[in-house]
């Protein structure tokens, strides 16, 4: 068990870390802390003499203490009861908080599932490190891991990964952890995927075909003109809806996913939508329910519409950030509207633009093959 106070060149100044070498495993940690360098001509001035000195004892009196901190067991590991805690079921509690979040929810329990089946006697906080992590990996891409004799897609397994990777940066806020050892490994890399949405034509043909539960109809035109997600439309108080003369209606509500404040203006037909207004305190969807019932609902309701596509009820949500692109809105505004806190988040859209500019380019023929020589 060592602690060694080290120097590195970095740019004109000399850089202090402390080198950390405890039960066989080596760690850094750069103190941000920097002495001046001895001129190749010359000396140093008094000045810079006495700041090396200072900086020297400083840097010194935090070896010493990290050297007690490990000494006490405190340091790169807060409590030995804590790290023999079982990690899997840790994972458990955290999906279980989740139950009110429908699609989380689902991704999270599939994530423990697989844990499990990974480790079914579980695994302590001290014995996750990268290898164990690495494994995880393999597993998810091996026969093991397989569902119905299809392998995991790509976004699948990044998708369980990072669920995984999300706890232990959780232990590490909750104390349990010093590090998270995720860090250290690299990801699956995400795959493009298909996003479906609807054209105007599409979503006024929806809005005009009956449909065999009218709240969950409502609920799916009302996130097409707004493109809020299923869980802020579910929790949506009338309190939240608010009329000024400038801005007509508009809500102001905090996103579930992202935790964010935001001011949405909406149009007057997607506030015709709600209905009769209530108290202030109740929940205008109040009775929505997302269900494999639903689902089945809204595909069937789609296709009753004349749109033969797998149609969920994100495609809503889609379907309005494309239409507003479509539009000639900026992106900039369409990433605001849609409450996402990366702009390249938004990107994901423009390709689905650039392909409707293709088609739309090729859709305008002319039959020259027909034409007589003489038409030259």
């Amino acid at each position: 068990m060592t602690v060694k106070l080290r120097q590195r060149k970095k740019g004109k100044m000399i850089s202090l870390y402390l080198d950390f070498y405890v039960h066989g495993k080596r760690s850094y940690e750069y103190l941000k802390m920097y002495l001046h360098p001895k001129p190749e001509k010359g000396r140093l001035t008094p000045q810079q003499k006495n700041e090396n000195e200072e900086t020297l004892k400083l840097a010194e009196a935090i070896k010493a203490k990290r050297l007690v901190s490990i000494q006490n067991s405190e340091y790169g590991f807060k409590d030995k009861a804590k790290l023999k805690a079982n990690f899997v079921d840790y994972m458990q509690m955290l999906t279980d908080k989740r139950r009110d979040s429908t699609g989380n929810y689902g991704n999270w329990d599939s994530a423990v599932k697989l844990l499990r089946k990974y480790t079914p006697h579980g695994i302590t906080f001290g014995e996750i490190n990268k290898e164990w992590l690495e494994g995880f990996k393999l597993f998810l891409q091996s026969k093991a891991a397989t569902k119905k004799e299809k392998g995991l897609a790509p976004n699948s397994m990044l998708s369980y990964f990072n669920k995984v990777n999300a706890a232990l940066k959780q232990a590490v806020k909750d104390g349990i952890i010093q590090t998270n050892p995720g860090a250290q490994v690299d990801n699956f890399k995400e795959e493009e995927t298909q996003r479906e949405f609807l054209s105007l034509e599409e979503l006024n043909a929806m809005h005009n075909t009956p449909c065999g539960n009218e709240l969950f109809k409502r609920a799916f035109i009302f996130s097409a003109l707004t493109g809020l997600r299923w869980s802020d439309i579910k929790k949506l108080l009338w309190s939240e809806i608010q009329h000024s003369k400038d801005m007509g209606y508009f809500i102001r509500f905090r996103q579930k996913k992202t935790k964010g404040a935001e001011t949405l203006p909406i149009t007057d037909e997607a506030y015709q939508l709600l209905g009769a207004p209530g108290s202030k305190e109740e929940q205008i969807f109040r009775d929505l329910s997302y269900s494999a019932w639903n689902n089945t609902k809204l595909r069937d309701w789609a296709r009753d519409a004349g749109i033969n596509r797998h149609i969920n009820f994100h495609a809503a949500r889609h379907t309005h950030a494309v239409l507003l692109l479509s539009s000639g809105t900026d992106i900039h505004t369409v990433s605001k509207m849609l409450g996402h806190r990366e702009i390249k988040t938004t990107q994901r859209y423009m390709h689905i633009i650039d392909r409707k500019k293709i088609e739309a380019a090729h859709s305008i023929r002319l039959n020259l093959n027909t034409a007589k020589d003489g038409d030259k």
